[in-house]
């Protein structure tokens, strides 16, 4: 099955303690229907000093759910739900909101 949502896409927070917030897709895990998102969900992370790091407080950003991201309207930026359909016989993902094909 096609991914809805995949690395590089801009998206928004629907839910939990972002919600509103924006940015890019770092990563996605299918198996958890998690992603990382840059800049939203920030976590603090102690970390041990190494010969490379000095170690401390770091703040990093750590997995959302699937569910609670909508991506960007291309138009106008606003939450969209993504849908398929075919172009020139290519599977494409466009936003249901304003129909705009978001990769193609």
């Amino acid at each position: 099955m096609a991914a809805q949502l995949q690395k590089g896409d801009k998206v928004v927070v629907l839910a939990g303690k972002d919600k509103g917030k924006r940015g890019e897709i770092q990563s996605v895990n299918p198996e958890k229907a998690t992603a990382i998102v840059g800049g939203v969900n920030m976590v603090s992370r102690h970390t041990k000093p190494s010969q490379v790091d000095a170690g401390g407080i770091k703040s990093k950003e750590a997995a959302i759910a699937l569910s609670n991201l909508a991506i960007e309207d291309p138009k106008d930026g606003k939450p969209s739900r993504v849908g398929f359909k075919m172009v020139d016989g290519k599977k494409v993902r466009f936003a249901k909101k304003s129909g705009e094909v978001i990769d193609g």
